[in-house]
């Protein structure tokens, strides 16, 4: 039994096709905020300070191993109903929350940790979900995309380990945004640009001591699309370090608006 520990975005709904299709035995703690899964007859709408529940369940279940996929929102302290190991650990969280919403992941993964529930890799059962070193696009980056390229690299390279940022954009060798707490698309619509057409170029690679089996830089066909609207000339991700979703539709769209995908 694979425990699915689901938050929001598309990319939950791509690992639940392929566990159905192996046919494996799983259960969903379902934390999204829409509740998506509710109609899954596996599934366990929780909250996420409800963590005697959550381990309960994990634990009468069988699960030994369980996988975290898509975004877990920062609730409401204040409001959350808590449990009373919710009450013993909340404060954990707390403090890992100030350093952004992937840090509350890693505290619920030290937790599990301790009640011998191992976390194995988002990627486990759709490894086609990350790409691999190369170009993937008709349109390869030029000698301008190269220079903004390693100007953005060697920007995410200075950021603190405790800095939540796992993208930024440069164009003309000049850094226009580095990811804040809102995230890729926050940073992309303050880049909307009609000015710039196919300049500049978004790099998106894992923060320092990023735990790797969870909140991978990820996007899809509507990043592709806010990347054309900030009148950028493609992407950049670090090899088997990200999750690219609808890759057929993405690679079709970047070729026809002329711009690239690489993978570094």
């Amino acid at each position: 039994m694979i425990g699915l520990i689901f938050g929001d975005t598309s990319f939950p709904i791509e690992i639940l096709k392929n566990v159905r299709k192996k046919r494996l035995n799983y259960l969903i703690i379902d934390l999204s905020k829409s509740k998506k899964f509710k109609k899954d007859r596996n599934s366990h709408s929780i909250s996420i300070g409800q963590f005697g529940r959550i381990i309960k369940i994990l634990k009468d279940n069988n699960c030994k191993k369980v996988l975290f996929a898509g975004k877990v929102t920062r609730p409401n302290f204040s409001k959350i109903k808590l449990d009373f190991k919710g009450i013993y650990y909340m404060p954990r969280i707390i403090k890992s929350s100030k350093l952004g919403d992937a840090a509350i992941l890693k505290e619920i993964i030290k937790i599990l940790k301790q009640q011998t529930i191992k976390t194995i890799s988002s990627i486990s059962f759709n490894p086609e979900l990350s790409l691999k070193r190369g170009n993937y696009s008709k349109i390869k980056p030029n000698k301008e995309d190269k220079k903004d390229i390693m100007k953005a690299i060697t920007t995410l390279n200075k950021l603190s380990k405790y800095n939540y940022s796992q993208g930024t954009i440069v164009r003309n060798k000049k850094v226009i945004a580095i990811e804040g707490k809102g995230g890729t698309e926050k940073m992309l619509r303050k880049c909307k640009s009609k000015k710039y057409k196919n300049s500049g170029v978004l790099v998106k690679l894992p923060k320092k001591g990023q735990d790797l089996r969870v909140d991978l830089p990820t996007v899809g066909l509507k990043t592709l699309k806010q990347c054309k609207t900030a009148g950028l000339n493609g992407i950049v991700l670090k090899n088997k370090q990200n999750i690219f979703l609808d890759k057929n539709k993405c690679i079709k769209f970047t070729n026809k608006n002329k711009m690239f995908v690489t993978v570094i």
